[in-house]
């Protein structure tokens, strides 16, 4: 089973843990809403540090 991290980027720049997830699709729909609702970009990232996808609102 994979591990899927959900990050933001803060206003400097620098990507904050958010929450980590087991499904792909509900990390991202988490994200995605997420974004949406604050403003700011967020990426699903994997364990081993491979970028998945970017989102923004």
């Amino acid at each position: 089973m994979i591990r899927i991290v959900i990050q933001w980027q803060d206003q400097f720049g620098h990507w904050q843990r958010f929450q980590e997830k087991h499904n792909q699709a509900d990390a991202y729909r988490t994200a995605q809403a997420r974004a949406r609702s604050t403003g700011k970009r967020h990426r699903l990232v994997e364990e081993a540090g491979r970028l998945l996808d970017l989102l923004e609102s």
